[in-house]
């Protein structure tokens, strides 16, 4: 996928309507939205700090924005975003990304959900959707749904705000619904969908394809892609079958799936090589539909693929942001705290000057302030 050059990021956001009352605006939204970006880039983790930071670093932001009135405080930041929009704030965010990420054709998005576990209140946890782009680790879009078992409403709302024309769209047994494969593809893209039990005829339509995967095989009638890995005292050998004979779906079950092409299915087998355990072997097999038509080698690296919203966004977004120890539970606060540490995510990915973790970039945004003002694309007034 192509990037484009880094944007000014605050003019993605100059249209966002303020929350507040007139009289109650004694800090203009933009230079709380700079503050806010700004102070989380550099390594604030709470409004205290954030404030804080702005405090610190006032002679510098006087560069860009008046700041007449200083620096908000803590309670101004918390209150301004828990009020602020969250539809809005997340449709800034994603026209943000839509220029940065300028076509997702060919490309594959995965589609999960993650719980901001420190935002726990009467209502229960903020539950989030997102769309990350699996080669980059991107985050495409988000949105919040009342928990885990609505993100199959929260899903084609999200596609709806997507271009993903051309793209693979990856996700879980949880979305795998008749209405989220129609959306997908009425989108104009691809799906593929982990079955599990949660569609029993589906399950036992895709499984029975696979019945008699090795001699189907070695007759040629099934085609396969065999990898291995070795990591961590380790050994995985994956399998991953295609099959495109859907002769035995009932042909009423076939309708109900748009597009309907390929079944999948991948076996994993893990051998433990030393430790304890040494000797030790597990085999797993998960099953999939899909409306594309790959060949198993593209199949098994795409669903592969799939995994990196894991690692490359959620685990990221956990151990260096410490996503789930944030204790943000008034308004919309949670959720909009969530969409400044996605851009920040997603600033330091799309940074190429230097091959460091992002880690390490994040802690170099707190010791240089002109590499914050680079990688936010400011511009002195």
């Amino acid at each position: 996928m192509h990037l484009k050059d880094q944007v000014a990021i605050l003019s993605a956001f100059a249209d966002l309507p303020d929350p507040r009352g007139g009289r109650h605006r004694l800090h203009p939204l933009q230079e709380v939205l700079l503050v806010a970006l700004a102070g989380m880039a550099s390594g604030a983790e709470d409004w205290v700090s954030v404030s804080e930071w702005g405090e610190m670093r006032l002679a510098w932001l006087r560069q860009f924005l008046p700041f007449k009135r200083g620096i908000a405080s803590h309670d101004t930041f918390q209150r301004v975003f828990a009020l602020l929009d969250t539809s809005q704030f997340e449709a800034s965010f994603m026209a943000w990304m839509s220029g940065l990420c300028p076509s997702l054709a060919d490309q594959t998005i995965a589609i999960d959900g993650k719980s901001l576990r420190g935002s726990r209140s009467a209502k229960g946890l903020t539950h989030l959707v997102s769309a990350c782009h699996t080669d980059s680790g991107l985050t495409l879009a988000q949105g919040r749904t009342a928990d885990k078992s609505n993100e199959i409403t929260a899903v084609p709302a999200l596609l709806e705000a997507l271009d993903v024309r051309g793209a693979t769209v990856t996700i879980d047994a949880m979305g795998c619904q008749r209405l989220i494969a129609n959306k997908i593809v009425e989108r104009g893209a691809h799906y593929i969908l982990s079955t599990k039990n949660n569609q029993p005829k589906l399950v036992q339509a895709t499984q029975t394809g696979f019945d008699h995967s090795v001699r189907d095989v070695a007759q040629g009638l099934l085609q396969q892609h065999i990898t291995l890995d070795k990591d961590h005292a380790r050994l995985e050998t994956r399998r991953c079958v295609i099959s495109r004979d859907l002769a035995h779906f009932d042909p009423e079950l076939r309708h109900q799936w748009p597009g309907l092409q390929t079944t999948i299915m991948v076996e994993s087998i893990r051998e433990i090589l030393s430790g304890t355990h040494k000797g030790r072997i597990t085999t797993e097999r998960r099953y999939y539909i899909s409306s594309a038509a790959f060949d198993a080698a593209e199949f098994n690296r795409r669903i592969r693929a799939h995994w990196r919203i894991e690692n490359r966004c959620h685990w990221l977004l956990d151990v260096v942001f410490g996503e789930d120890d944030c204790r943000l539970h008034t308004g919309h606060g949670a959720q909009n705290f969530a969409i400044l540490r996605r851009i920040v995510l997603n600033l330091l990915k799309n940074e190429k000057s230097t091959k460091a973790s992002v880690k390490l970039k994040w802690l170099r945004l707190g010791w240089s302030v002109d590499y914050l003002q680079s990688l936010l694309g400011l511009s002195p007034r």
